[in-house]
């Protein structure tokens, strides 16, 4: 196993550890691992909080800050957070407004998320939850009962993060959030497996010159496993499973997102395939983000997440955000 690491079990506290050192502008609680908004609670402000399983950098502790998330609650590897440290999250940054908590549709995430919805109530806090599930590969996986929580994560904690940040009402912030996610399609594909640092071998099987067609973020199975594709071949396959599953018909935003080993040589070479093929069927791109924000440890591959915008949706995505791993406008 060549990771850069101490022990398995001290991987997420070492890497909160380095973050909090990183960006004096957070306050990271290494032990109870939740990462906080050093200004929070912010006064008048709705605040965001999500959380998931380690292994997935930057999402979500990366995501932290101006225009995005109040906090963020740190699982093991792939391992949702307990509810205590959603709740504790929640306390750590409720202004008097209530909380937006943001749940990836997986089924351990759903379950600590609600108990901690609950926990925050008996404290007094007013919370709303709202669940993505934006992943057209498989209806059921491994992990969930629907649609698993991919890249639209990103797009739904920018855009009700900025509604937040202009000072929006919990109602509000969570009809943004919910529209988001109805706006949004992703599909992801592997070129390699992953490997946890607890297990330190490949957690699936993929043989050379082969590749997994709709993989999700844990490494669950697909739709089908193919020979090794070109680009081209790959932007075409994952853009027709997108487009098939909701047509858009207005302007969308574009992830492609790497999976955590993919270079961005090759994630940007991908990124214009993915663009042809959207011009060709006619749909229109108001914003592109090339790079590594949904990932899988070290799992090669990309993902395509489409989310049609209007006007509103357009200006809350382009409004300033001042995270450690996206910013702009500030």
């Amino acid at each position: 196993m060549h990771m850069l690491i101490n022990t398995p079990e001290t991987v997420v506290p070492d890497a909160l550890r380095g973050m909090a050192l990183a960006h004096p502008e957070l306050t990271v609680d290494v032990e109870g691992q939740v990462v906080v908004r050093r200004d929070a609670p912010v006064a008048g402000k709705v605040a965001l909080v999500s959380g998931g399983g380690s292994g997935h950098e930057p999402l979500h502790a990366g995501f932290v800050g101006h225009g995005m998330l109040d906090a963020a609650a740190a699982g093991h590897i792939f391992t949702s957070p307990v509810p205590d440290q959603m709740a504790r999250a929640a306390a750590a940054v409720d202004s008097g407004r209530g909380v937006l908590f943001v749940v990836k549709n997986y089924t351990g995430d759903r379950m600590n998320f609600a108990m901690a919805a609950e926990l925050a109530e008996d404290e007094g806090i007013q919370v709303a939850s709202v669940l993505v599930d934006d992943d057209v590969a498989v209806t059921d996986s491994t992990y969930t009962a629907g649609r698993r929580g991919t890249g639209a994560t990103l797009f739904v904690e920018k855009i009700a993060g900025a509604a937040a940040e202009e000072g929006a009402p919990l109602d509000r912030v969570e009809a943004i959030a919910r529209r988001v996610n109805e706006a949004s399609r992703s599909f992801g594909v592997a070129l390699t497996a992953c490997t946890t640092p607890a297990k330190g071998s490949p957690t699936f099987d993929l043989p050379p010159g082969e590749l997994e067609l709709g993989v999700g973020i844990h490494g669950e199975p697909g739709r089908e496993r193919r020979p090794m594709m070109t680009s081209a071949e790959i932007a075409d396959y994952a853009v027709d499973a997108v487009l098939t599953d909701r047509r858009p018909t207005g302007p969308v935003l574009l992830l492609v997102n790497g999976a955590g080993a993919t270079p961005l040589l090759e994630l940007y070479g991908f990124a214009a395939e993915v663009h042809r093929v959207l011009a060709a069927r006619e749909v229109a791109v108001a914003r592109t983000l090339v790079g590594d924000y949904v990932t899988s440890l070290d799992m090669a591959g990309a993902s395509v997440t489409v989310c049609q915008v209007d006007e509103e949706l357009l200006r809350l995505w382009d409004a300033p955000v001042q995270t450690p791993a996206l910013r702009w406008g500030r």
